[in-house]
């Protein structure tokens, strides 16, 4: 059994015996993560296996605690669906010494991922429709509905940010209600549009200004950079564990909100942080 481990790959949380077994009052405790290595200088800490809110909080507290934590050697923390990559300097900081570290910390962690919300919701402007999104009409068709029927369920959702990931600033989001969700294109596209909003099966996506390959439906843009490197202070704008909702513009709207996003300024409004 390798160091700092429990049967089964999991780590054990602190107070339980050298045997991996949990101390009594912990009988309750939720479900140690498991860790799985990822070469020299990673670190897996995965605490599901599906896309799950309650999962998702935990992985975000453990990445706040650790970030808390300040450990020399770690170099940066990658936070998923329902995982936690923890990449760190072997020479500064030993896996054995992390394992253990994560081991005190994760408990730590579960009343915040029960207590946590977001800091405030995004309002993020979508121009939907047309050629800014050439999918709409389709989705409209697959499930029976108007194109302003999908508009009002996209719209009318609160969305939680679960990851960054693929491009930079690809915001992953999760919340899509069910009536729209749809499987992906059998024909993914090479080039999709910057700034698109999109959907795939139970997931939306707010895209970065670039151009990127999709396989997702292409409902609308938004004026929004997700990512821009320019802006030294925030070049991601979203982040894991955000809440986000989107709201339609007109073309005219639209065409001014993109000038002013060109010029620098953050187009999308954060109530209540």
């Amino acid at each position: 059994m390798s160091e700092g481990k429990a049967p089964g790959g999991r780590v054990p949380p602190a107070g339980a015996n050298e045997g991996g077994s949990r101390v009594p009052d912990a009988a309750d405790a939720p479900e140690a993560p498991r860790l799985l290595d990822a070469g020299e200088a990673g670190l897996v800490v995965e605490f599901g296996d599906a896309i799950d809110e309650a999962v998702n909080r935990r992985v975000i507290a453990l990445a706040d605690a650790l970030e808390a934590r300040g450990l020399d050697g770690v170099r940066e923390l990658v936070p998923t669906y329902r995982s936690l990559l923890v990449m760190f300097d072997p020479l500064v900081l030993g896996k054995a010494r992390l394992r253990d570290e994560i081991a005190a910390l994760w408990p730590l962690g579960e009343a915040r991922a029960e207590e946590a919300a977001p800091c405030g919701v995004w309002r993020v402007p979508v121009l939907y429709g047309g050629a800014h999104g050439v999918d709409l009409d389709e989705v409209a068709r697959r499930h029976g509905l108007s194109t302003d029927e999908v508009i009002a369920l996209h719209a009318g959702a609160t969305y939680r940010v679960y990851m960054i990931g693929f491009a930079p600033g690809f915001a992953y989001l999760g919340g899509l209600p069910e009536a729209i969700h749809t499987s992906r294109r059998s024909d993914p596209r090479l080039k999709t549009p910057p700034r698109s909003i999109s959907i795939g099966g139970r997931q939306a996506a707010v895209a970065p200004p670039l151009e990127i390959p999709s396989g997702w439906h292409l409902l609308g843009q938004t004026p929004v950079r997700s990512y821009d490197p320019a802006r030294t202070a925030r070049p991601f704008l979203f982040a894991a564990g955000d809440a986000l909702r989107f709201e339609p513009v007109s073309g005219g709207e639209y065409e001014a909100l993109c000038r002013a996003a060109e010029a620098g300024e953050i187009v999308a409004e954060r109530e209540g942080a």
